[in-house]
Parts: C-alpha cells; sequence; structure tokens
C-alpha cells in the first residue's frame, strides 16, 4: 500500500471536517439550530443550489461566501481524492493490513523471508507445503499487493534492510530467516542487522558474487546459498549423471503424502534405544522407513550408515518414506508423541 496515499487521504478528511465544523459554528452563531447549521453548511460547501434554510443578512452572505470560497477547491479535492481510494482499493488494503499486523504481533518460531522475488517466492511455496509459518518482507508495491492478495499470507511491507521492518515482521521471535535479496551487499547488511536483534536465530542468505558467502557468514549467516553456481553444477550433472538427477528430483518433488526424505531428531530417543546400534530398531520392519544418512554433533555426515553405527541423542537422522512411515518410526523410537 502506498503511505502517501494514505497520509493525502487522512489529510483531506480532516481539511474537509475542519471546514464543515466552521461552517457549523458561524450558521449557529447567527441563530441557525444545530441541524439547520448543519444542513446550511452541508449544501453550501456542495454547491448543489437548495435554497437556504433561512433568509441571510449581510453578515451571513459574508459568511457563506467565505465558506464557499475556502470549500470549494477542498470538496471537490475530497470527493475526487475519496474516490480514488475506492477505486484503487485503498482502504480495504489498509484493513487488510491491519489485521496482517495484529497476527504477525502473535506469532512464533515462524521463518521470515526477505524479499518475494523467484527465489523468495519458491521458499514460501516450499515451507507453506511442510506446513511452516512464513513472514514475508517485500518493498515492491507490486509484489506486497501480490501478497496482499494472496490468501493468509502475512508480510511486512518495507526495507528488509531496515530494522524497524524487521521487528515489526517479529524476527525476535522467529527461529529462521531466509533473505534472498539480490544484491549481495543488500543480504549482508540484513545479516548484520537480524544477528543482532536474535543471537539465536537460524539465518540462510543468497548470493550472487565469488567470496560473498565466506563475507555473509562473518556477518552471521548460517549458510549461504549461490543459486548460479548451483545451477552451473546441475547442469553439469545433468550431462555426466543425467538418471542420478532426474530421480533424486523425481524424489524431491513428490505429493506431502507421497515417499519423501525427511529429517528426525533423536533428541528425545527413547531410553531403550540410546546408546544402541541401528541394526537394533529394525527400522524396515517396525515402520517400513529406511535410514539413508546421519549427521553427528560435529556436523559429521554418514552416508548408509551401516547396521553397526550408534545412535547418540545429539544425531540427526535422514530417513526416507512415506509419511505414515516416518511417523511411526518417530513414535517406535521417541519418547516424544508427534
Amino acid at each position: 500500500m502506498n503511505r502517501k496515499s494514505v497520509r493525502q487521504g487522512y489529510l483531506t478528511l480532516a481539511l474537509l471536517i475542519t471546514v464543515i465544523i466552521i461552517g457549523i459554528a458561524g450558521y449557529a452563531l447567527m441563530g441557525f439550530t444545530l441541524p439547520e447549521a448543519f444542513y446550511q453548511t452541508i449544501i453550501t460547501i456542495a454547491t448543489v443550489g437548495f435554497e437556504e434554510v433561512h433568509p441571510l443578512d449581510n453578515t451571513g452572505m459574508w459568511f457563506t461566501s467565505f465558506l464557499v470560497i475556502i470549500s470549494f477547491g477542498i470538496f471537490a479535492y475530497a470527493v475526487t481524492t475519496f474516490t480514488r481510494f475506492m477505486v484503487e482499493g485503498v482502504f480495504r488494503n489498509s484493513y487488510k493490513d491491519s489485521k496482517v499486523k495484529k497476527k504477525i504481533e502473535k506469532i512464533s518460531g515462524h521463518v521470515v523471508i526477505c524479499g518475494y522475488g523467484r527465489n523468495g517466492k519458491q521458499a514460501a511455496l516450499e515451507l507453506q507445503e511442510h506446513k511452516q509459518s512464513i513472514v514475508v518482507i517485500e518493498k515492491d508495491p507490486d509484489l506486497v499487493q501480490a501478497l496482499r492478495d494472496t490468501p493468509d499470507m502475512l508480510y511486512v511491507e518495507g526495507d528488509a534492510g531496515d530494522e524497524n521492518i524487521l521487528m515489526q515482521a517479529n524476527l525476535q521471535e522467529a527461529k529462521a530467516m531466509i533473505t534472498t535479496l539480490p544484491v549481495d551487499a543488500d543480504n549482508l547488511f540484513v545479516v548484520l542487522t537480524a544477528r543482532g536483534i536474535n543471537p539465536n536465530l537460524t539465518i540462510i542468505s543468497r548470493a550472487s558474487a565469488e567470496h560473498s558467502d565466506q563475507k555473509l557468514k562473518r556477518a552471521g549467516a548460517n549458510n549461504v546459498i549461490m543459486p548460479d553456481r548451483i545451477g552451473g553444477q546441475r547442469m553439469a550433472k545433468l550431462v555426466a549423471q543425467p538418471d542420478i538427477v532426474e530421480f533424486v528430483d523425481f524424489m524431491m518433488l513428490q505429493s506431502i503424502d507421497s515417499v519423501v526424505l525427511e529429517e528426525l531428531s533423536c533428541e528425545h530417543l527413547a531410553e531403550c534405544f540410546s546408546g544402541k546400534a541401528i541394526g537394533e530398531l529394525e527400522v524396515a520392519n517396525v515402520s517400513g522407513a529406511n535410514i539413508i544418512g546421519l549427521k553427528r554433533k560435529e556436523k559429521n555426515y554418514l552416508i548408509n550408515p551401516g547396521k553397526e553405527t550408534i545412535l547418540h541423542e545429539t544425531d540427526m537422522l535422514f530417513v526416507l518414506g512415506t509419511r505414515d512411515q516416518i511417523r511411526q518410526l518417530r513414535r517406535t523410537i521417541s519418547t516424544e508423541i508427534s
């Protein structure tokens, strides 16, 4: 929404009310009752040509002339302004923004996405697919309008580099932030600002230029994605190993109810399984899911861990299966009810 247009509308309304009050007060001093003074003021500033409520003396004629002069332009401008606002939906947008702002103030554990371009929009769709709460920050008026027209979308209009805008997105209560701005310097500034607001925030940033990834990590980003580099590697893989790439794409693009790859924390590992080997879980027999990877606390990764691999509460499992199979596995090995 154009804030300048809103301020313009409020100013026009204030001027119009001021003129009406002046008119009512003036006619009331001439002996008109309150309804008569109001009616006489309205027909005067609207210049509709109706007959006066009471015959006017010289003072009344001078006052009416003065009222017409000061009100004619204001009234015409007010009508034009409010008509344009109704056509452009400014009032509707203002009401929608107010409702969204109240919802954002109550949200927590959400993901803030800075920028709703191609990367930001794709990130939003993916997070929504995984039932994650998101708040999008965008300053482009056209993209903001697209967000406004999207049902149940939470958004903040403004520059993500502005600390006040980040606060409006309730960043202090967020669990993660993704910044996808096209300019690396802008992403760097957003990361620095966000890290100062929420030291425990997980920050994922986009980068384009070489070596920008290191600068962003030093600024506080946990991970940096370089779309150009990933795109080049992907194109090379499609030449060297096309079937593998297509298979991975097929698996990752399955619907939410089909086979998916999901991470499963061992934080709430049942006591009977803590310190035991993967083989003792009998994962495939119990749930039908398969453990295809494991991440240790030191960020060491094990691909296709063997049955003799010992599990610890700090491990993260990567499991392949349907949602129901993964849910059953979580119930089996965890003290936490999913």
